[in-house]
């Protein structure tokens, strides 16, 4: 969901400063809007995730961590890798494969939308 919300507001950014709505453009520059702003929320999805996720991939490594319940191996690979690392190393990586792949999840996603004929809902504040 924090994809959808990321992207939509990046879109909307996007869009803001062309100064024009997405109906006013063609489908070439609807289409940059889709894959930039699915960037953006690649990235910061990759951000998010990739603590949570280094930290999963090291626990589910064989002796990781020393024994004990899977709370205290976190919590030791934590220690023993430090937590600036643990949420950095292969950060790049990530940011580059995450943010590809949720740029081209957007981009066929708005497409196909288009050709359909459907509209995203887009939330708006109450009165």
């Amino acid at each position: 969901m924090a994809k959808f919300a990321v992207q939509g507001r990046a879109a909307e950014s996007i869009y803001g400063s062309l100064g024009k709505k997405p109906a006013e453009c063609g489908a070439l520059i609807n289409t940059g809007v889709s894959l930039s702003s699915g960037v953006v929320a690649g990235v910061v999805s990759a951000v998010i995730s990739h603590p949570a996720d280094t930290l999963l991939s090291k626990v589910n490594k064989a002796g990781a961590g020393g024994d004990g319940s899977i709370p205290s191996r976190m919590m030791n690979i934590t220690k023993e890798t430090g937590v600036v690392k643990l949420c950095t190393q292969g950060l790049g990586a990530r940011c580059v494969m995450i943010g590809t792949l949720t740029a081209l999840q957007f981009g066929i996603f708005d497409t196909v939308m288009r050709s359909l004929g459907a509209e995203k809902f887009h939330f708006h504040e109450p009165h």
